[in-house]
């Protein structure tokens, strides 16, 4: 278990700011994992599943033990849906964080939110040029529409190269909508749905992108 601030962080703020705590008698995140070591093995591999109420089940990556869990997942379809749980998540918190900030330009295209003011007009006409809309309310209102997409495509996507988006559309992964991505992983990752390691993984892909072009 590290001890010295210098095997915590490389970053010389965070270890001032380490000594600092441990002074103050204050519990940090390093002093957390700490006492949780030893960590779970299975869980570190992705190999146990909670997804439903026949579990938890985990698979012996020596191959000793089970090889399958109750519903018949092996390793890799429990391994990618767990993946595909975390992608979920991830894309979840950032496209709401990108909402939040969508939501308050419509209120300030609505006069709704006197704090707040558009600083950079040359910005919002390009916007508006790119999604061919005529006022500022409503490129609020296609920008709040891509979260709610169910064929896409998601207008930021097409700045990708040409040769990325044919690449994206031959495998599958050009993304429909940002919920939609999301939505998908959940039903997907449930018992008795998906129990195919690839598709999982390619699903992944397009949430990814939805988060990251999108979100």
């Amino acid at each position: 278990m590290a001890k010295d601030n210098q095997d915590r962080s490389i970053d010389p703020a965070s270890q001032e700011m380490l000594s600092v705590s441990s002074r103050a008698g204050m519990e940090t995140a390093w002093d957390r994992f700490d006492k949780q070591q030893p960590q779970c093995g299975f869980g570190e591999l992705g190999l146990c599943c909670r997804n439903c109420n026949m579990g938890p089940c985990r698979i012996d990556p020596f191959g000793e033990g089970p090889s399958k869990g109750v519903c018949g997942a092996t390793a890799d379809i429990i391994v990618a849906r767990n993946l595909l749980r975390s992608i979920a998540a991830g894309a979840a918190a950032h496209s709401d964080h990108a909402r939040d900030v969508a939501q308050t330009f419509k209120l300030i295209t609505e006069g709704k939110a006197p704090s707040y003011t558009i600083t950079d007009r040359d910005k919002m006409h390009r916007l508006m040029k790119e999604y061919d809309v005529e006022s500022p309310k409503a490129l609020a209102d296609a920008i709040l529409a891509e979260f709610g997409k169910q064929d896409g495509p998601i207008q930021f996507t097409r700045r990708a190269p040409a040769q990325r988006l044919a690449l994206w559309k031959k495998l599958g992964i050009d993304p429909r909508g940002i919920d939609r991505e999301i939505v998908e992983c959940m039903h997907r990752t449930t018992m008795g749905v998906d129990n195919d390691a690839v598709n999982l993984i390619l699903q992944g892909l397009r949430t990814s992108l939805a988060d990251g072009w999108g979100g």
